[in-house]
This record gives C-alpha cells, structure tokens and sequence, in this order.
C-alpha cells in the first residue's frame, strides 16, 4: 500500500480510539495529537526506502523487511514513543504513546499483507513473504473510504462512530475484494479444467483502477497461462490511443470472461539450445535474489551478441497492462567464457546489480 494511504489509515485508528470526551487526564493525548500520531507512526515502516539508496539490490532484500515485521513490531511502537514524548516535552510521557503508535505500525503491516508484494512478517527470523493479495498496492477505492471516514469525523467532531463506520466499510471492502479474488480463481481453475492443464496452480494477482480488474495466472510445471480480465465487463473496450487518458489506459485491456486472451509464459527458449542457456543464466548464485523475489518468474528474452549473451527475466506479479514499462526485469549476462554478471534492465538501458 502506499505510504499516504498507511498514513490516512493511521489517523483514522486514532481517531476511533480516542476517548469518548476530550481528556482531562495529563496522561491522555488530545484527539488531534493522536490522529497526528497515528499517521506519522503508521507511515514510519516505509522509511526503509532509503535502503534503495545504498545498492539497486538492497530494496529487493530489505523493503517490507524489519521495519514491516511483527516480531520487532513493540521495539518500533517504543522507539516512536519516545520520539513523540520529546517532541512534546510536556505531558503526557512515552507511554501514553505507545499504544496508538503500536497499532497504527500493525495496521501498516496488514494492509501490506493483503497486497501482493509480500512482507516479512518474521524479519529478522525469516526472509519469507507472506501476502494474500487481494488490493492493489495503490488503490484509490481503498484509500477514498479512508478519507471519507477522516472527513465525516471532521464534521461530527465529537463522535467516534464515523471513524468507526468507515474502518466497517474498508474491512468488507477488503472482503469484497476476497470474495472476487476466489470468483477470478475459480474461473482459471475452469479454464485449466476444460484445456486438460495438470497438475496445476491457479492464482489471481489485483489489478488497478477497479477492484474487478485480476491477471489470473495458471501454472503448470515450469510454465504460466495467464490472463487479464474483468469479472463483470460484458464487452472489450477498444484499445488505448494517444488521447485515451491515463486512467481509462490502465482499465481498458481488462476483458470479459468471455473473451479472455490468453498469453503464454515460461522459463524456457525457443528451442533446446536457448532453453539450456537460460535454464544455465536462471540457476547462477548471483541471480539467487531474483529467484528468493519472484513469485511467477518467466523468460522476457535472450539478447544474444557477440560475444556479449544476456538472458532478461521478469515477474508476471508486475506485469501491469497499460503501464509504461515493467517493474523488476532483471537478468545475467556474460562476455565469451567470463562468468556471468546480474544486471537490472531499466527501458533499455541495463545497469549492473550489487
């Protein structure tokens, strides 16, 4: 989820716990400290982007890393509330913070969750990530509910109960978002079942712009069936041109059901000689980070030089239609008989990874 959106979500949970009346307890926070607390401590774990400063690689190993994890979760809650103590050097002191500060750093937590990039939720135990995936990291509907609660407590000030009804609609939004999710599933289970495809992993990755726009995926051994579709179009929207705007550009290669296209994805060449050569660049330990990363990794292409090879792969998870370009291409390349060296493919452009 991005970072605004963690923020507002913040604010919102400060809102709805704040006491029913203003405080007279030194001990207790103003409502409007709290929101503000709330949305600085529940923005706080995406500070680890400052770790793509330090090498091209290090966002991959450590974004979502400890920062996001529930294990160092009460560590973050008391640092920031010590923080938040110092900034106000008046009452209350760190504890009257640490609770809204711990609660807003786990709301930041689950709504990464429900994303599909994964988070570390055991950091620094395991590098494991874990996400269910049923919103997209930047979903206008998800965060327009938030504010919608945030400007209903704005106008019935005294009342925790429109925080409360909006944080109602963004859990069932979320559920409703599920509930598509298995309906998408369900729909390349019976695309597999009627193509004779098994065995078989059928999965299905959130879209932009509306919450039944999915990319289902359905794997078999080391290959991918994939499609772009929305659940409740009944017609093709014609294709983008250069006056279709930015949003219409990102919704319109969603399909119907029924007239889904379906591409084809794999971790194989053309024919024997490519396949051993990728499978060749694929296996590298230098390309192990791409291998942790990547959850439908698949073949983008072979640029065969002389005496230059590159072997570019990329993750089905980022392959937005209607986007400029795709996030997270990486690949490994060799000069002759020189070892292979990974690489990031920007446009382009390449870049060397460390």
């Amino acid at each position: 989820m991005d970072t605004l959106t963690h923020g507002l979500l913040g604010a919102l949970l400060g809102r709805v716990t704040a006491p029913r009346k203003s405080p007279q307890s030194a001990e207790s926070l103003p409502v409007g400290r709290r929101m503000l607390v709330g949305f600085l401590a529940a923005a706080f774990p995406d500070i680890d982007f400052i770790s793509s400063y330090v090498s091209p690689l290090s966002y991959l190993y450590h974004h979502r890393g400890i920062t996001h994890s529930l294990i160092l979760l009460p560590m973050w809650a008391a640092l920031l509330a010590v923080v938040f103590s110092l900034v106000w050097r008046s009452k209350p002191r760190w504890p009257a913070y640490f609770g809204i500060a711990a609660l807003a750093i786990g709301s930041h937590i689950l709504t990464d969750w429900i994303t599909s990039f994964g988070t570390m939720v055991f950091a620094p135990l395991s590098d494991a990530r874990y996400g269910i995936g049923t919103t997209f990291i930047i979903d206008l509907w998800f965060t327009g509910i938030i504010l919608l609660g945030l400007l209903a407590s704005l106008v019935w000030r005294e009342s925790r109960r429109p925080a409360a009804v909006g944080l109602t609609a963004l859990a069932a939004y979320v559920g409703f978002q599920w509930l598509l999710q298995q309906q998408a599933i369900d729909f390349g289970a019976a695309y597999a079942r009627s193509n004779g495809i098994s065995p078989v992993h059928v999965s299905a990755v959130p879209r932009p712009v509306s919450p039944f726009n999915w990319t289902v995926v359905v794997q078999h051994d080391d290959a991918y069936r994939y499609a772009h579709i929305n659940l409740i179009r009944t017609r093709t929207r014609p294709e983008p041109n250069a006056a279709t705007g930015f949003i219409a550009r990102l919704n319109a290669p969603y399909r119907p059901l029924g007239d889904a296209a379906w591409a084809r994805a794999s971790l194989n060449g053309s024919d024997t000689a490519s396949s051993a050569l990728v499978h060749e660049a694929y296996a590298q330990p230098g390309f192990r980070f791409f291998r942790w990363f990547a959850a439908y990794p698949a073949l983008l292409r072979i640029d065969a030089g002389n005496p230059e090879q590159c072997v570019w792969f990329r993750d089905l998870r980022f392959e937005t239609p209607g986007r400029d370009g795709t996030p997270f291409l990486y690949g490994m390349c060799r000069e002759g008989d020189r070892p292979w060296q990974p690489f990031q493919l920007l446009g382009e452009q390449r870049r060397p990874v460390y």
